[in-house]
């Protein structure tokens, strides 16, 4: 046989990256790691309500104490706790680092 037969190509020095990370939390997974803290919870209206999460169930209606009222980024109210009707919310964001 002939020696000059090339070798068989190698494998690459370096393998494609490996793909990035992704979160693997369900949204339901989020708002059970959100109850008893701070959360900002935006209307539909466009107004934000923040406070501790109290509870909240599967219609979204919220629960939240030491809430406060902002509007247009001013805060026009406080209450203890409100209650919010879930077909109003447009999300719910942690206001605090989980």
């Amino acid at each position: 046989m002939d020696d000059s037969t090339p070798p068989p190509p190698s494998a690459p020095a370096d393998p494609s990256p490996p793909p990035p990370p992704t979160t693997s939390g369900s949204p339901t997974d989020f708002l059970k790691g959100v109850v008893g803290k701070r959360v900002v919870v935006r209307l539909t209206s466009g107004v934000d309500y923040r406070g501790i999460l109290s509870c909240l169930d599967g219609y979204m209606n919220i629960a939240l104490e030491q809430t406060e009222e902002h509007v247009n980024g001013r805060v026009t109210n406080q209450y203890g706790d409100a209650f919010i009707r879930g077909n109003n919310v447009l999300y719910i964001s942690a206001a605090e680092p989980l």
